[in-house]
């Protein structure tokens, strides 16, 4: 071996040597100091033990064994070491409360809310739950004959115009036409198909009308659709039913009067409105509608194979958003669905 090339194995010899020294004098009291003890001796890139690797060409070939025993002895101490310090310094963390101080004030932690037509339509579904009621649900995308025809809705009634209904398929001679259901009742519908009296249904459900976007009104919002078919139902079980559910949502001393109405599927039909306090106003307050009943017109009952000389049934529907408006003080309905985190924030 040329005196050059002794000179280079000694120095990896001497860098090994001091190498071994520094390995085991590190202090290793942090899991900071663990992860920089193990790039410095282990990292592939800038690791001492791997630069040692790279040098075992320019020892002497009678050395070379013993060379590369001595990094792989100096690796596993290096292993060793940094296995018992992660061990130490958990076991400690763990014993002094995981390294929390419990001095420390707590950290707030930000809550979710649920939306308020949410809430108003949880609420609207325990009260009726508690009577009895089942819940069901149906597809928002119908046909002309569940929307409008099975409800007693003739050829010629307004709401089937194209102005205020979402039509996906125009009625044609194939069909009467597909659209976006204008309100829940098509469940109705199809609970009575399959099912036979006593019925006790609620349907929710969003629907959606052609309708200009206004303060009070929107092309999508909410029902809540009640039905109740069984021998002797009465609209005295209707007003009765309905002023339960007043009174659970506005209050025991809720101020509620039925007017005469019309809708094609329920005769007699009248609709629900609540005495709305309001100090601003000249009256102290206004009447407010919550929404419509009535009892099953009887053709709707025998289009379904249901004997109306035997049974007798109500129907009543509510916007949510409404309810929830009343409730919660609101008095634009777009807002409810412009995702304001700081009107939501209130619902917390």
């Amino acid at each position: 071996m040329s005196d050059s090339n002794q000179n280079t194995a000694d120095a990896a010899l001497a860098a090994l040597k001091e190498l071994k020294s520094e390995i085991a004098e590190t202090v290793l009291d942090s899991i900071q100091a663990v992860d920089d003890y193990r790039i410095r001796f282990l990292s592939r890139k800038q690791g001492q033990i791997t630069d040692l690797l790279k040098r075992i060409p320019e020892v002497a070939n009678e050395h070379k064994k013993s060379f590369g025993q001595e990094i792989n002895t100096a690796k596993a101490l290096v292993e060793k070491r940094i296995e018992e310090a992660t061990q130490r310094l958990s076991s400690v963390a763990e014993e002094s409360g995981g390294g929390v101080d419990l001095t420390l004030p707590g950290r707030i932690q930000p809550t979710g809310s649920l939306h308020p037509i949410t809430q108003a339509l949880r609420l609207i579904t325990r009260v009726f739950e508690n009577y009895g009621f089942d819940v069901e649900e149906g597809p928002e995308i119908e046909d002309d004959w569940h929307n409008f025809s099975a409800l007693n809705f003739p050829p010629d009634h307004p709401a089937r115009d194209m102005q205020d209904t979402f039509f996906i398929e125009a009625p044609s001679k194939a069909h009467d036409g597909i659209l976006l259901r204008t309100h829940t009742s098509p469940v109705q519908i199809r609970v009575m198909e399959n099912k036979k009296p006593p019925i006790r249904v609620i349907v929710p459900g969003r629907v959606y009308r052609n309708e200009a976007i206004s303060y009070k009104s929107y092309c999508l919002f909410h029902q809540v659709e009640g039905l109740y078919v069984d021998e002797g139902v009465t609209m005295a079980d209707l007003k009765q039913i309905i002023q339960a559910f007043a009174r659970t949502l506005f209050g025991e001393n809720v101020k509620m009067r039925f007017r005469p109405s019309f809708f094609p599927f329920t005769e007699p039909s009248a609709e629900v409105d609540i005495w709305w306090e309001d100090e601003a106003l000249p009256d102290g307050g206004r009447w407010m509608e919550i929404l419509g009943c009535g009892m099953v017109d009887p053709n709707v009952l025998e289009g379904l194979g249901i004997d109306s000389e035997k049974y007798t049934g109500y129907a009543f529907g509510m916007g949510i958003e409404r309810i929830a408006m009343l409730r919660y003080g609101i008095d634009d309905i777009r807002i409810l669905y412009e995702n304001d985190v700081r009107f939501l924030e209130q619902f917390s």
